[in-house]
């Protein structure tokens, strides 16, 4: 049985959709992606190449009237998370699927995803936690559950709950806490008791993130990349991560995350390095045909080396003293240089 994923990404994001891509051509068995181009530079670039399982679908094909209608509303980010269920709703429609997922750009698959996709079983929705680690838990601003990785079945039950989720995005999705609502991600909160037939998936290596890796050991072993649960010693085969908030800057520098998570050396050399090596890998190849294009959507800054030690620790009882805090937009401003890494590309 075919695999079926779609994802939306403009060309900031082209190298992390490539990336995500190879890593389904490498390990998921009869798959195809659909990839909802957000600028004319993803269209023509995926328009020329030809890859195999995979169709670009222009959004002159995709926006319909109750989406133009908001999109002037909305953020470029903010009119992304809008058009997250309209994407899987299109592909389910015109290409007539049984099972459709839909993936956030910035991931990568380590193992085949069937696994995770097999244990829905009847229900018509699947869903996945973020399972924050304790000292980041953001459920009662983010909500419980992350827009990741969504599996919507081509059945009344799954049609049901998709068409409420759209329905709502239309009405209200933007980057800020409202009346219980954020983006188009705290709506899954109510789906369970809403609906019935979603499942919430338990498999561990799907939805590792920066924001609940704390919570594990990982070892490659025989070929894999296993993690184990400190708390309860539970092995598992990491399915996919995301590389939730990894930008690039100007002067050759790398983020690997925008907000204060810890992140092990273990995490570091077994997911990040190599992630931002293939990321570079594949920003080279789109140069070589594109030179005006930038794949990896790098931020300007002023700064040419990390910060040192003494330096954050400096900035952080600043922020602590001036703000009482180092939440929100200031603690994005201090953690992203606690992750800045010099690299080449």
């Amino acid at each position: 049985m075919i695999q079926n994923f779609c994802t939306l990404f403009n060309s900031a994001y082209l190298s992390r959709g490539l990336v995500l891509y190879e890593s389904l051509r490498k390990h998921a068995t009869g798959f195809h992606l659909y990839v909802f181009a957000f600028d004319e530079e993803v269209l023509r670039y995926f328009k020329e190449e030809k890859l195999p399982q995979l169709t670009v679908i222009s959004l002159s094909e995709f926006e319909d009237n109750e989406l133009l209608a908001v999109k002037s509303k909305r953020s470029a980010t903010e009119y992304c998370w809008t058009c997250t269920a309209s994407t899987i709703r299109y592909c389910l429609d015109t290409f007539q699927l049984e099972v459709c997922t839909y993936l956030d750009a910035d991931m990568c698959f380590y193992a085949n995803p069937q696994i995770l996709i097999q244990e829905m079983g009847p229900d018509a929705v699947q869903i996945t936690s973020h399972r924050y680690s304790a000292p980041y838990d953001q459920s009662a601003v983010s909500g419980k559950y992350c827009v990741q990785f969504v599996t919507f079945r081509n059945t009344p039950a799954g049609r049901k709950i998709l068409e409420s989720w759209r329905n709502d995005c239309l009405e209200w999705c933007y980057a800020r806490v409202e009346e219980g609502r954020f983006g188009d991600q705290k709506y899954l909160d109510t789906w369970g008791a809403r609906f019935g037939s979603v499942n919430e998936l338990r498999h561990l290596g799907g939805g590792l993130a920066p924001w609940n890796l704390q919570q594990y050991y990982f070892e490659h072993k025989n070929g894999a990349l296993l993690g184990k649960e400190k708390q309860t010693g539970k092995e598992f085969e990491v399915i996919f991560f995301h590389f939730h908030g990894l930008k690039f800057y100007s002067n050759n520098l790398v983020s690997y995350t925008d907000t204060l998570y810890e992140v092990s050396s273990e995490v570091k050399h077994l997911f990040y390095k190599p992630y931002v090596l293939e990321l570079l890998a594949e920003g080279r190849k789109v140069k070589t045909k594109h030179p005006n294009l930038d794949p990896h959507g790098a931020k300007i800054t002023s700064s040419d080396k990390p910060l040192s030690f003494v330096t954050l620790t400096v900035r952080y009882f600043f922020y602590l003293i001036k703000y009482g805090d180092i939440s929100g937009r200031r603690a994005r401003l201090f953690s992203e240089h606690q992750h800045l890494y010099r690299i080449n590309y």
